[in-house]
């Protein structure tokens, strides 16, 4: 049975939790506001949207009924939501019309006015639990600080919305856990936003992989992640895009790592080099380096199987491959080599690099009654990898 919008469900009130009787005020720090805006409208000819039946728009008249699209609302406005998110979403609406982006909702007022403002936003709040309970979204997006992720995921699923959570989903095996209960008691769909996965290069990898290996399997993988001047102490927020990108490519989850670290501490307190040299449960194996502090920043891969070798480089911001690059070579013979633009429906930052693509899947999977494949179970071996590393240990010893 295909997923339901909580306020369709017979019997089953929003929010949810409400009914619960929790809490219905936002986090502490959250005021109750919205402030009307410019919105985007379905074009003349799109398809029938889906009646809500008695919801109150506030800036439509009070009682009055509406008639709309799909719906959006995103959590979160700040450098990563406004430099790719926020472009993804315009795009993905300006291509499907009956999309309605409904709201934006940051702590910051004046950022949320920015961000509703440059990407056609038709409200903005301050409020989170307001926004859900004003808009009744079909889908919501979180962009927010790691800290908080756990904390504003859970009050989202409990509401019984579809969830976009960006990446790590939990610092810890225990808050990812404690999200995928509120999620499955909810019967709330769940992505979590692994953007590689979704970047061009990288779905067009799979594609070259699963029509030239005729079982589909690989030998090796040597993943790499490069970066300049990131002395923060825990690098595994971020490596934690390698550690989950190496099992997407390997089409296999990990059976054993070993890490190995080379302590930084000149450089910074808690800074390393990590390494990792694994076996996955399909019986191939993997070598991931993680070099926060280099002179260049890079990331990609090289795929070893028989007879071919596939080499990857990912398009990134100020990075040295800024165009990415896939190259295929067949027992000595270059078979293909494209960029990211080659194998993109446009040459925008945020397509190449795969943020497009992972919330465009999201909404697409929504509005089919789809459960996304990237939920929060399909991503919690990543999260407990990169808790390896964050705690230094020696081994992943395996399920």
């Amino acid at each position: 049975m295909g997923y339901r919008h909580p306020s369709l469900r017979s019997g089953l009130p929003v929010p949810i939790f409400a009914r619960r009787g929790a809490a219905t005020q936002g986090p502490k720090g959250f005021a109750r506001k919205s402030v009307p805006g410019r919105c985007i409208l379905p074009a003349p000819n799109a398809e029938p949207a889906r009646r809500r039946g008695g919801w109150k728009d506030v800036n439509r008249g009070e009682g009055k009924e509406t008639s709309m699209g799909f719906r959006i609302c995103t959590i979160g406005c700040g450098g990563i939501a406004t430099g790719r998110h926020g472009p993804s979403y315009a795009a993905y609406a300006a291509e499907r019309p009956d999309t309605e982006l409904a709201a934006c909702c940051d702590l910051d007022e004046a950022k949320a006015e920015a961000f509703q403002r440059k990407f056609g936003f038709a409200r903005r709040y301050t409020d989170l639990v307001e926004m859900l309970n004003t808009e009744r979204p079909d889908a919501v997006c979180l962009v927010a600080p790691v800290p908080v992720t756990c904390e504003l995921s859970c009050r989202i699923l409990e509401m019984g919305y579809p969830l976009l959570m960006e990446k790590p989903p939990g610092k810890t095996i225990e808050e990812t856990d404690r999200m995928m209960a509120a999620a499955e008691a909810a019967g709330a769909p769940s992505q979590v936003a692994f953007n590689r996965r979704h970047a061009p290069l990288v779905r067009e990898l799979k594609r070259l992989m699963s029509e030239t290996l005729p079982d589909g399997r690989i030998q090796h993988i040597r993943y790499e992640m490069v970066r300049v001047n990131r002395r923060e102490k825990d690098f595994s927020t971020t490596a934690i895009h390698g550690i989950d990108a190496a099992r997407f490519l390997a089409g296999s989850d990990y059976e054993t790592v070993r890490f190995h670290y080379q302590e930084l501490p000149d450089v910074g307190p808690g800074v390393c080099n990590a390494y990792m040299d694994c076996t996955f449960e399909s019986g191939a194996t993997g070598h991931l380096s993680f070099c926060p502090v280099a002179g260049a920043t890079i990331e990609g891969a090289v795929i070893h199987a028989l007879d071919n070798t596939f080499l990857l480089r990912l398009p990134m911001y100020r990075g040295l491959d800024a165009s990415g690059r896939l190259r295929h070579v067949r027992k000595g013979k270059v078979e293909s080599d494209v960029t990211a633009a080659d194998v993109s429906e446009g040459d925008e930052a945020f397509r190449l690099d795969g943020f497009y693509g992972e919330n465009a899947s999201f909404f697409d999977d929504i509005r089919a009654g789809r459960r996304p494949a990237g939920d929060l179970r399909n991503a919690r071996q990543s999260v407990v990898i990169a808790q390896c590393m964050r705690e230094r240990r020696s081994e992943y010893p395996g399920r």
